[in-house]
């Protein structure tokens, strides 16, 4: 996904640097809105699994800090292991889209 993130992100970067006819700046914005629509859904789909390994991570830090057992510290490094590629992934996701709101005013 970030690889087509970025692709994305590289053509209508050289596409808003041309002058382009209306009829084209209209295909183009077309293209570009239903592209955005699949990577909002991908990026709330993606919000939630890393908010959810968050709380996972938190509670089970805490679990950890009351119960006393190191199984639950080695379970938290894991969900923490976890959360650093889930946080990376969702902000590229996230600033590529609101890179691609400033590429679909910039078609006008």
């Amino acid at each position: 996904m970030s690889r087509r993130m970025r692709t994305l992100l590289a053509q209508y970067k050289e596409l808003c640097g041309q002058t382009l006819s209306p009829e084209k700046s209209a295909a183009a914005k077309k293209e570009l809105l239903i592209q955005i629509q699949f990577f909002q859904h991908e990026r709330l789909v993606h919000l939630i699994v890393t908010v959810l390994f968050a709380l996972l991570t938190v509670i089970t830090l805490l679990a950890e800090l009351f119960l006393m057992k190191p199984v639950l510290l080695l379970l938290s490094l894991l969900f923490l292991v976890l959360l650093v590629p889930y946080v990376g992934h969702y902000y590229l996701l996230e600033n590529g889209v609101q890179k691609l709101y400033e590429y679909y005013d910039s078609l006008d």
